[in-house]
């Protein structure tokens, strides 16, 4: 397959390393610097990304435009695409529920548009065999995004079905895999409030070694991710309605990732501060940003 031109929005550290993979197997991708972080700019930079003056311009130039953004910010951004004229392939690879990709899909009415229900599962692609790409949709559209990723780290795989079928799945792969980091924390904050915490992170690492609850440095990851856990509970709440099933887990793990808000992308956390937030009974910040989009 020849040139492609492809556009990411917005790159953050799993959306850049999903670039790459594209940028491996031959695409041209573009993404817009305005307003990101330098740390942004540098990933496009070692990852070669092109960049585009206007969303007008990046919609004109791609063929295919990949969402990668936190959930809140989905469907605005899917909005801005539609606005700027984009004609082509619109992949939502967002953690939002069945019924917010039907949303997404309704932005784009007027048939200029093919979108593609997306869902990345695992960390962001380095290595083979750890990260995948659900895709689900028009079966031409689906195959032609599954293209730009064959034999990179970032492994596509076809759904069978319409819209919605790889966010739900992405929904209920994530409900399990994050909701047991707040779990791990409440179960840790009820044993530090009795003076038992030592003795449950040494049982934990006896009889439960690779969960978080068996170390607060692995329970530590939740924190500097958790500005963006907290909208996605919010997503698979709705999910689990939309569903017919209780939505009362994902809830109480949205307000356990609410509270560590104020640790957004600070890798110096520590699972004690996640787990004296929680024992503290006030969450630690009501006013990080709430917008949804990567820090700037």
């Amino acid at each position: 397959m020849g040139h492609r031109d492809v556009g990411i929005l917005h790159p953050g550290a799993m959306g850049a390393r999903v670039a790459a993979q594209a940028v491996a197997a031959g695409a041209v991708v573009w993404w817009l610097p305005q307003g990101r972080s330098a740390a942004s700019r540098d990933r496009a930079v070692e990852y070669g990304l092109r960049s585009a003056a206007s969303i007008r311009e990046l919609a004109a130039t791609c063929e295919v435009v990949l969402s990668v953004c936190p959930p809140a910010a989905a469907l605005d951004v899917a909005g801005q695409v539609a606005a700027a004229g984009f004609r082509g392939v619109y992949v939502d690879a967002n953690a939002v529920s069945p019924e917010r990709m039907a949303e997404i899909t309704g932005v784009f009415e007027d048939g200029a548009v093919t979108v593609v229900d997306g869902g990345i599962t695992g960390p962001p692609p380095r290595e083979t065999g750890r990260t995948r790409l659900y895709l689900s949709g028009d079966d031409t559209a689906v195959a032609r995004v599954s293209a730009l990723f064959d034999g990179t780290a970032l492994t596509p795989v076809t759904l069978a079905g319409p819209i919605g079928r790889a966010s739900a799945l992405k929904s209920a792969f994530a409900a399990y895999n994050k909701i047991s980091y707040a779990l791990a924390a409440q179960a840790c904050a009820l044993a530090d409030g009795h003076g038992v915490l030592d003795d449950l992170l040494d049982l934990a690492k006896q009889m439960l070694p690779d969960t978080p609850l068996a170390a607060t440095a692995h329970l530590a990851a939740a924190g500097p991710r958790a500005w963006r856990w907290e909208p996605e509970m919010r997503e698979i709440a709705r999910a689990c309605r939309g569903a017919g099933v209780s939505s009362v887990f994902a809830e109480a793990a949205a307000e356990t990732f609410a509270r560590w808000e104020a640790h957004k992308d600070d890798p110096s956390v520590t699972g004690e501060q996640l787990i004296a937030d929680l024992v503290q009974g006030t969450p630690s910040s009501m006013s990080c940003d709430r917008t949804g989009l990567p820090s700037r």
